[in-house]
């Protein structure tokens, strides 16, 4: 069996490895990350070698750790991430190259119509009937896009949002809520079949599933990170925010908008950002907690999203597509009996 793991912002990690009788018999780390000393790999196929198949990364974690000679020191990698692809080995995940990948950057579509494509669209893929696909999306007006466990009341100021032409739509995946105005924002969504995500965490696939974007923001000169559990963050402040759900139809659905030219003063009169949360990003002002893209590069919004459709086309490879009409047909649909309905998107008042 084999497995790879991309650290985000470190190294690649892989492993190749046998198991007999519920036991790995055979183990052997590679990868292009720094370790020392030397002794120190031997040490851990070692601490592999026999432990049972089905143990959690956990355990895989523990006991390389306490194999590792006490001046071993690891750059790029960790004993959790070797973890990790062994999870991924043994559950036989795939990698973003084991697909041809389809890139969707169509027309602008109501808030409505986005929250229903990104169902339609991941659904597809796990039925095989749609290649994994990376889409990104446009606006053709504004919108606060909520959480699906998130409270409207607590969370948009209604009259606000009505005064300033913004309309309230719930999503179907959790985090917090997206302020969404016309051409200040740049969100895309990733479909994948949950196979490119197995054995790992949700953290660990938040910031798998955004590497290129990463990427592309640092060869656009944006000094980019990812902090857990969701957020795209530079020095100079937060860029963006992903979320993700997991589809019983065996598909991933893993979405991110970043802020590109944000008003936040209308931001912080549409949202109600809570005492707590202001406290726990350390700022006394939520228009201060978002840095946009634009401010950092002073390039288009357009000649920025160009340049990360060309990073990720570089990395994985793709072929142009669209929104068929079968799949634009299910996405109405599904915005008449779910989405555009006042039960979901009052489900939690």
């Amino acid at each position: 069996m084999h497995g790879e793991f991309k650290v985000p912002g470190g190294k690649l990690v892989v492993v190749d490895l046998e198991v007999a009788e519920g036991l790995i018999a055979e183990f052997r780390l590679a990868g292009d990350f720094f370790l020392e000393p030397d002794s120190a790999l031997d040490a851990i196929n070692s601490a592999i070698i026999g432990l049972p198949a089905d143990s959690e990364a956990s355990r895989f974690s523990a006991a390389i750790t306490q194999a590792l000679p006490r001046d071993a020191v690891l750059l790029g990698f960790t004993a959790d991430a070797v973890a990790t692809t062994i999870r991924r080995a043994l559950s036989q995940a795939t990698s973003f190259h084991d697909y041809e990948w389809e890139l969707i950057h169509g027309k602008a579509e109501t808030p409505l119509m986005q929250m229903a494509l990104d169902q339609v669209l991941a659904e597809e893929v796990g039925a095989g009937r749609r290649k994994p696909t990376l889409r990104i999306w446009e606006w053709d007006s504004p919108a606060v896009v909520i959480g699906s466990f998130q409270s409207v009341r607590n969370e948009v100021d209604l009259d606000n949002a009505a005064k300033y032409g913004f309309e309230v739509v719930r999503r179907v995946s959790g985090g917090g809520a997206m302020f969404m105005d016309a051409g200040s924002v740049i969100t895309y969504s990733i479909y994948a079949p949950s196979d490119l995500v197995q054995g790992m965490s949700f953290a660990d696939s938040y910031a798998f599933l955004d590497e290129w974007v990463i990427v592309a923001l640092k060869d656009l000169g944006i000094n980019a990170t990812y902090q857990p559990l969701n957020d795209i963050t530079s020095p100079t402040g937060k860029i963006g925010g992903a979320a993700q759900k997991r589809l019983g139809a065996g598909a991933v659905l893993h979405h991110a908008t970043m802020s590109y030219d944000m008003d936040g003063e209308r931001m912080v009169e549409v949202l109600r950002i809570g005492r707590e949360k202001m406290s726990d990003k350390g700022t006394k002002s939520a228009a201060k907690r978002v840095d946009p893209i634009r401010s950092q590069t002073g390039l288009p919004r357009a000649e920025i999203i160009e340049k990360m459709k060309a990073t990720f086309t570089g990395l994985y490879g793709s072929t142009s597509g669209e929104v068929t009409p079968e799949e634009t047909a299910k996405a109405r649909q599904l915005v008449a009996e779910k989405f555009g309905t006042p039960e979901w998107l009052h489900r939690v008042p």
